[in-house]
């Protein structure tokens, strides 16, 4: 399949460069999927598509600051990090930039060490003991304390190269429910809402679970083959506990359905449903039983997929050619999300990580 086939003509004044100042002010484009038929609506409209004993499945990872700048310690040459994903034993998979000034066995500084006898001492060293391609580095970092203390104090949050404006206040890059630290970028779709919207859906008999997908930029990584077929995804960390596979299971046989919050949620129960097809050596038409799993995934999703898990999804507005958007065409019709997206930039809808909602069911 084409990759062009998925481009669409963005204009750059609808790039949302900050958060709303209400989360749930935004507005959402609702797509029937069999239809491809288009409502415009407000994000506080979503609970009028929700049903009682519905599933909501939403991402509580969290992201952590992970973008550093420091310096050569050798030169002193301005260096930038993005830390993508941690290895164990202090070793992460990170961005560098500019990758020329970091190879094998530099080494690179971060912040200084005021609490030790030698006030240059730099609270965080980190050494190049692997090289990857488009910049991608293994580190080994040396340092004294608790790393993510330290990087609490030195990160900035890991915006989108897309935004341009400062983050005022970090938490604006959390979702409300974020809870396990991990991610190099926020799962946007979640960052509509507020405790007090989660509690009027539960008040209205709509259930929610949490799973944890670890957001690299394996997501977000540009597709640069020619067909889709060709493009690899970059692995991350889930965790599909066994209190959320039992919600799954429960809603699925009560004929209810389970409606995925974001692309990573998507992703990691479609993880689960290949898992359940694998062990019942399903051909992935009949119900699929959920188990408890956690992991690495790479799955990619793009049309011509059939969807194990995930009956709808609350999802953002993404990049031309992305993986998402091939995600989203798998689960309502390339035609039909293509249209919508041509309706939306004609409506001034606001797109990508603080932008607008759709909800495609």
């Amino acid at each position: 399949m084409d990759v062009q086939s998925f481009d669409f003509e963005l204009p750059e004044n609808l790039i949302a460069q900050t958060p709303l100042l209400n989360r749930t002010a935004s507005r959402l484009l609702a797509l029937n999927k069999q239809t491809g038929e288009t409502t415009h609506q407000t994000f506080e409209q979503l609970i009028d598509y929700i049903e009682a004993g519905d599933l909501l499945v939403m991402n509580d990872t969290r992201v952590i600051p992970a973008r550093l700048f420091g310096a050569k310690k050798d030169t002193g040459a301005k260096v930038e990090l993005l830390l993508l994903k941690p290895l164990g034993d202090d070793r992460w998979e990170a961005l560098v930039k500019p990758g020329k000034r970091m190879k094998l066995g530099a080494v690179a500084v971060f912040g200084l060490n005021m609490d030790s006898a030698n006030p240059e001492e730099p609270l965080l060293t980190a050494e190049v003991v692997e090289e990857g391609e488009m910049g991608a580095r293994v580190l080994q970092f040396s340092y004294t304390g608790i790393f993510n203390e330290i990087l609490d104090r030195l990160g900035e949050m890991p915006l989108p190269p897309y935004i341009k404006e400062q983050l005022s206040e970090r938490e604006r890059y959390q979702t409300v429910y974020a809870k396990h630290e991990g991610s190099s970028a926020a799962p946007t779709a979640g960052l509509h809402f507020t405790e007090a919207y989660l509690d009027k859906l539960q008040a209205k008999g709509v259930r929610i679970a949490f799973v944890t997908l670890h957001v690299g930029l394996g997501t977000f990584r540009p597709v640069s083959v020619d067909t889709i077929e060709e493009h690899q995804m970059h692995s991350e960390y889930y965790v599909l506990s066994p209190e959320t596979a039992a919600l799954i299971n429960e809603t699925k046989a009560n004929g209810r359905r389970v409606i995925a919050v974001g692309t990573t949620s998507a992703r990691t129960l479609e993880t689960a449903a290949g898992l359940s097809r694998e062990q019942a050596g399903s051909a992935g038409t009949e119900p699929l039983h959920i188990e408890a799993s956690q992991g690495w995934t790479s799955i990619f999703i793009y049309p011509g997929y059939q969807f194990g898990v995930v009956d709808a999804l609350l999802t953002n507005f993404h990049l031309p050619k992305s993986t998402l958007l091939m995600l989203i065409s798998a689960l309502a019709g390339q035609s039909h999300v293509l249209k919508a997206y041509e309706e939306a930039v004609r409506e001034q809808y606001r797109f990508f990580s603080f932008g607008d909602a759709m909800f495609i069911y």
